[in-house]
């Protein structure tokens, strides 16, 4: 007979390994599954200078190595595994994955969100070929060369920033004539002599012949296409895609009542189904960081085990 956890949490970025560390703090047994790497997105962030409390020049890694060493200490488990099946509606929670079958009393879904394509013709094919979605990954192999930034939000100005350390220049193309950033965001991108900007543009298409090589832009104003063509001399550029993110939820979907393909929850992290709970980027919210994340976690691990208690008579 397998055995049952107090509670199980999907996913090990900022959310799921804070509300293991609360779950784990409390008495509860907690199992985080995590089918790649603990982290999330935030390992992929060179400078979190947001997360209140953090130590001067803190990197998404360093704070998530911290955040699993938490986790560890109070008696979390961690296994890697990927979810393909849920049963959620029974006393006992399911989980099926590649690797085994999970049971528990509650679960807390903290699959987060993976970044969201261009969408155009030939991106997937150069992906990791001078298409990058991480600029802390990838800045280094652009080392003075070109790159070029799509989005106009807070974390394409911000990686923009970062590039700036490696490439020669990087321009931020932006469908509108204005960034979407916070106004403190903009006014450092703006003084910023490696940066430039090409407004009211959109990518139509990439090309290459096993290495980005030119790329198709388009004036969302004129609708007139001009082909920008790599450096001669460097054979290649950078296109670094920052225009969002999808929420990782499709296992859960006709299961969980969700929004955009976002999971609903009220303000105590429950969805729906009783026992059930998401926290994170993967939930309908107004703001998704780091400390959202890991506030979201605390509560849904605390709601959790009233909800233990409350319905095994505990």
């Amino acid at each position: 007979m397998s055995e049952i956890y107090d509670v199980i949490i999907i996913g090990a970025g900022p959310g799921g390994l804070a509300a293991g560390l609360y779950a784990a703090r409390a008495r509860m047994k907690t199992l985080i599954l995590e089918k790649e790497k603990a982290g999330g997105q935030i390992v992929t962030t060179d400078e979190v200078a947001n997360y209140p409390g953090s130590v001067e020049n803190a990197s998404g890694p360093s704070l998530i190595a911290r955040m699993v060493e938490q986790a560890d200490e109070f008696g979390a488990e961690r296994k890697l595994d990927t979810i393909k099946e849920v049963e959620l509606n029974g006393e006992i929670k399911v989980l099926k994955g590649e690797k085994g079958e999970y049971k528990a009393k509650s679960i807390i879904i903290a699959t987060g969100a993976r970044p969201r394509p261009i969408g155009c013709p030939g991106e997937k094919e150069l992906t990791g070929r001078g298409v990058s979605y991480c600029a802390t990954c990838d800045a280094a192999f652009f080392e003075d060369m070109e790159v070029y930034v799509v989005g106009g939000g807070d974390s394409a100005v911000e990686e923009a920033m970062y590039l700036t350390k490696f490439a020669r220049k990087v321009t931020i193309v932006h469908r509108r004539d204005e960034l979407r950033a916070a106004k403190s965001i903009q006014e450092k991108a703006f003084k910023n002599e490696k940066i430039d900007f090409l407004w009211n543009s959109t990518i139509t298409e990439l090309k290459g012949d096993g290495i980005l090589e030119s790329m198709v832009v388009k004036n969302t104003v004129t609708g007139e296409e001009t082909e920008i063509h790599a450096n001669e001399d460097d054979g290649t550029f950078g296109v670094f895609v920052f225009v969002g993110y999808t929420p990782e939820t499709k296992l859960f979907e006709g299961l969980i009542t969700m929004e955009g393909g976002y999971i609903k929850t009220d303000d105590d992290m429950k969805t729906n189904i009783p026992g059930v709970f998401a926290a994170g980027d993967c939930r309908v919210k107004s703001l998704r960081q780091v400390v959202t994340a890991t506030a979201d976690g605390a509560i849904a691990a605390v709601q959790a085990e009233k909800y233990i208690n409350e319905a095994f008579d505990v």
